[in-house]
């Protein structure tokens, strides 16, 4: 069975315009109210709510790769370039300031040309080593095939099971040529669908030794953003790629082979964008909810170190927090950490979790 880049006619792709126009205008609907509801929150809600959409883009569309980048270092990285204070600020790695440069200049910047010296910027800032893993690669350029095929593949050495073989490197400056003109020039029949267009093409064509799959889908960003007029984010799609990770690649795997019809991926991709946009509620509203606890709290008194950590839970700590981590994120004794957190719980403000003992960890109460 030919691979899509081998039938002919590539790369003038199909698809079934009556069976995506349904969940097109749907999506499309849902869109328009979410940006419609964000605009109509303060500047400094709507930026929160900005901060916490880039921060899950940038960590969700590493993990998706195997990677994990540390949450805080996101988060300080985004405000210090978007300029917003988010009080002290932790140290950057070159790996996750990286990332998160190729994702702002994907959307903050989507008005501007899509070019090849572009690609290769947003590559060499994500493996600003010259290596995957342990890994050299060729960075800031197209592959080579020198170390033979590029190949999606998974299993044991020796029982490899090839998912996806890409168009060998002699194709690459071509393939590359159409596909910027494409997405710079050529008016797209529908915004939402050049965003999974893009996609598509971007990761079938497969350019660099490492980093197609991130740096496709901050080219559907860029897409998204252009069909939004707007700089930003209040979806991630990253996100909820990353739930959907196994459907992703299956979806992927399927319409990369045989024909050149793609209804089913952009039936897939459209639904995962709606699911994007419900997801950006419960975004919405956990910045809601920090906004009406710090002004449910106006009045009080609180230290540098209580007000740093009951941040963290309001923006979702994802971890169980014991009176050791709060005194190894406070740099503090743990002595001072279970004084803050003593006077927390005696404010209401804290509770102590279900397990006890060495498991005993603290989250915040509810709202009376």
């Amino acid at each position: 069975m030919p691979y899509i880049w081998e039938v002919p006619g590539w790369p003038d792709l199909r698809w079934d315009d009556s069976a995506l126009l349904g969940r097109l205008a749907e999506v499309r609907h849902r869109q328009g109210m979410l940006l419609g509801r964000m605009r109509a929150l303060g500047f400094d809600l709507r930026e929160a709510a900005m901060l916490r959409t880039l921060t899950q883009d940038v960590l969700k569309t590493s993990e998706i790769e195997g990677e994990r980048l540390d949450a805080d270092q996101v988060r300080s990285s985004l405000a210090r370039r978007l300029g917003l204070d988010i009080g002290a600020l932790a140290a950057v790695d070159r790996n996750v300031e990286g990332i998160v440069e190729v994702m702002l200049d994907a959307t903050r910047n989507h008005d501007d040309p899509l070019t090849c010296e572009r690609l290769f910027d947003w590559h060499a800032a994500l493996f600003p080593s010259g290596r995957s893993g342990l890994a050299r690669i060729r960075t800031g350029a197209w592959r080579d095939d020198a170390e033979g095929p590029m190949r999606v593949v998974s299993g044991p050495v020796g029982r490899e099971r090839v998912h996806y073989s890409a168009p060998p490197a002699e194709r690459l400056e071509a393939e590359m040529a159409a596909f910027l003109h494409w997405f710079n020039n050529e008016p797209a029949r529908d915004p939402l669908l050049k965003a999974g267009l893009a996609h598509f093409r971007f990761v079938t064509i497969h350019p660099f030794d490492d980093g197609n799959g991130r740096i496709a889908r901050a080219v559907a960003d860029m897409a998204l953003a252009r069909s939004e007029r707007s700089p930003q984010r209040f979806y991630s799609m990253s996100a909820q790629i990353r739930a959907e990770r196994s459907a992703y690649y299956d979806i992927l795997e399927l319409c990369q082979k045989d024909g050149l019809d793609i209804t089913e991926w952009l039936d897939w991709f459209v639904g995962c964008l709606g699911r994007a946009i419900d997801g950006a509620e419960a975004e919405l509203s956990a910045v809601l909810a920090k906004a009406e606890f710090w002004n449910t709290h106006a009045g009080g008194s609180f230290n540098e170190r209580q007000i740093a950590l009951l941040n963290r839970l309001l923006d979702g700590f994802d971890e169980r927090l014991t009176s050791s981590k709060w005194a190894k994120i406070a740099k503090c004794s743990q002595d001072t950490a279970g004084r803050d957190i003593m006077a927390l719980i005696d404010r209401g403000i804290l509770r102590r979790g279900t397990a006890g003992g060495r498991s005993t960890y603290y989250e915040l109460a509810p709202a009376r």
